[in-house]
């Protein structure tokens, strides 16, 4: 970093910059929220008095995995409006479907009501998980990035636990009025927040780019040399071509963007998360609720710590041990199926509750248990916030919206896949070979970081751009 550039950073007053990224990290919660809302709303619409939103095992999947196709859809319509009508615009926009998607189950008279209203809070999420990671590394500094940048899987955390937390007091419904809370107030923030000096400076609007900049910075920096520093980068950039992905400097940031979205569902993580409580009923878990509850406050405590570890450690260091740590509690997890020797029964998933290896199961319970609490432990270090934050630091300003689309757009697709086909990989697999094959996703992961991912703490957006032009590449590549 140039030595200008670390004295500017040093004389920056920070609390308008913790202002606007809380107002974003707003849609974080929200999209978490959605994610854990299955989990309690499953068991109790299998068990509806009414028929007509009573879910059987498929519907239940269907209800489960279904946000995904909409984060999808989300994903590609997220990428377009980014460029389009802004970052600030774009989030204040997904605040819509949030809220009527939730309004939707609220007043749901079928099933497929249940539906529409899941594929409306996944079409936001999809949005908000593209646009939120935008905004906020476009309005940070180098030295705190990568910690605002982690709070927004921590927010998803954050949102999944208070899922899991409500759903053991509120009845389905008043859990979705619930849900519709932390949109709503996100919407009225963001109004009052700026737009980032990239985009605004983008659109040729240098006076609000200033204000901009005065507003999150302070007084005391200079704002005319760090907007002269972005428009210098931005001057140069002319409107992405498909031709352009022949560039280094778009495909190799592009193709670690979306290999790293495969990775992070590829290891299991949303199946986990989703199917929690029959996950632990399936263990011999008996009170699955509150080992749900346990495991959620587990990935809020070790994101927390990622975000604080951040800009310290860098993102590659945590990134291998997060996988190291993963694939060794799934394998761990498979070795516990393995001994406790499944055989097909009529469960939600595989019945393992073998008459004569019930005292045996009873007694390794803990041992489920302590896995999975690892596996969320070892994704929340690394796995789990730094994808997010690595797209939205190594695009190219003209590639950031289409790229970080197709990355969104393939992290939800597998999202959808992994969830969808959970249950079909535990009745061919068996348990044990399931979780066996998360741990040898996650080790090949981490042979991708050591061989692939640049470390990118303590640099600005436009010093990693460089970085992937050729001044000074990558060894990996």
């Amino acid at each position: 970093m140039p030595q200008h550039s670390k004295t500017e950073v040093c004389r920056v007053q920070n609390r308008n910059l913790y202002l606007a990224t809380f107002a974003a990290v707003l849609g974080p919660l929200s999209f978490g929220f959605v994610l854990g809302y299955s989990s309690p709303a499953i068991p109790a619409l299998k068990q509806s008095t009414n028929p007509a939103l009573r879910l059987n095992d498929n519907q239940a999947s269907w209800f489960g995995s279904v946000v995904t196709l909409g984060a999808a859809a989300g994903g590609i319509l997220g990428g377009y409006v980014v460029d389009k009508i802004g970052r600030k615009l774009s989030l204040m926009v997904c605040t819509l479907p949030f809220v009527v998607g939730f309004t939707i189950i609220i007043a749901a008279q079928n099933i497929w009501m249940l539906y529409v209203g899941r594929i409306l809070n996944g079409l936001a999420s999809g949005v908000t998980s593209l646009v939120v990671p935008i905004y906020i590394s476009e309005v940070a500094h180098s030295k705190v990035r990568g910690m605002l940048g982690s709070c927004v899987q921590l927010m998803v955390v954050i949102g999944i636990l208070g899922a899991y937390v409500a759903g053991t007091g509120l009845q389905w419904r008043w859990l979705a009025v619930l849900g519709s809370v932390p949109p709503c107030f996100m919407l009225g923030i963001m109004a009052f927040m700026p737009e980032t000096p990239r985009f605004l400076l983008r659109q040729h609007k240098r006076s609000e780019a200033i204000a901009a900049l005065q507003f999150l910075r302070g007084p005391l920096v200079d704002h005319e040399w760090e907007c002269s520093e972005i428009e210098a980068n931005t001057d140069e950039q002319q409107k992405l071509a498909i031709a352009e992905f022949k560039n280094p400097a778009i495909y190799k940031p592009f193709l670690i963007g979306i290999t790293m979205m495969f990775f992070q569902q590829v290891s299991g993580i949303n199946a986990i998360m989703f199917y929690a409580e029959t996950i632990f009923e399936e263990a011999n878990f008996k009170n699955s609720r509150a080992a749900s509850v346990i495991v959620g406050s587990i990935q809020v405590f070790f994101t927390a710590v990622a975000a604080l570890f951040m800009d310290r450690t860098g993102r590659k260091i945590l990134l291998v041990v997060s996988g190291i740590v993963m694939a060794i509690s799934a394998g761990v997890f498979g070795i516990y199926f393995k001994i406790t020797a499944p055989s097909p029964g009529n469960s939600s998933l595989i019945d393992l509750l073998n008459p004569t290896l019930m005292e045996e199961e009873h007694h390794l319970s803990w041992l489920a248990v302590l896995s999975l609490g690892l596996f969320i432990m070892g994704f929340a270090l690394g796995w789990g916030p730094i994808p997010w934050l690595v797209m939205s630091e190594i695009f190219p300003l003209r590639a950031r919206g289409a790229a970080s689309g197709a990355c969104v757009l393939t992290n939800w697709l597998m999202a959808f896949l992994v969830t969808k086909e959970f249950h079909d990989f535990m009745v061919l697999l068996t348990p044990y070979g399931t979780f066996w094959l998360f741990a040898a996703t996650c080790l090949l992961n981490v042979l991708f970081t050591v061989l692939c991912i640049p470390e990118t703490k303590g640099k600005t957006l436009e010093e990693i751009e460089t970085y992937f032009q050729g001044s000074r590449q990558p060894s990996a590549f």
